[in-house]
């Protein structure tokens, strides 16, 4: 069972989008930094643990790892800092749509994918169905959530394709 690092854009888009007990459904386990946790989700998603939602701890070297990228990349948060370093250390592969964190995380060699990567993860399982998607896309857009719609659009045409 594979296990994936996720910063808290991921669960901000899911929950947007009413898919985050589906996300939860798949065969992936999800991960994220027990300080992203306590500063970024913990007020406002504190379901996710019960979801099955690891929190996990940095060692002293990831801790480290923090400190040698926050002297590199000046636009992921400190917070996600600790995302890429947590994935970094376990080789874990990260979730992450922020564009900044996703650059960074490439540039150190972090296996990194998306929103759109785990919508389509969920529709080719058949966690979800199509049409959920779907509703769960226009859920995220009203909601103003900033995903490349382009590339969102091709995903659902090309998924539909499939059907």
């Amino acid at each position: 069972m594979a296990i994936l690092v996720s910063d808290a854009n991921i669960f901000i888009d899911m929950d947007v989008g009413d898919l985050t007990k589906p996300m939860f459904r798949l065969k992936e386990t999800f991960a994220t930094p027990d300080v992203l946790y306590r500063e970024e989700l913990e007020e406002h998603h504190a379901e996710l643990p019960g979801l099955g939602l690891r929190i996990e701890q940095l060692s002293s070297n990831g801790v480290a790892e923090v400190e040698r990228l926050s002297a590199i990349y000046n636009g992921p948060s400190t917070n996600d800092l600790f995302a890429i370093a947590l994935a970094k250390e376990r080789q874990w592969p990260l979730l992450s749509g922020d564009r900044r964190v996703r650059e960074a995380a490439d540039a150190d060699g972090v296996e990194i994918r998306g929103t759109l990567w785990l919508i389509e993860r969920m529709v080719q399982t058949r966690t979800i169905s199509l049409e959920r998607a779907q509703t769960g896309v226009e859920l995220m857009r009203n909601g103003g959530r900033r995903l490349p719609w382009v590339e969102v659009d091709a995903l659902l045409a090309r998924l539909s394709d499939d059907d």
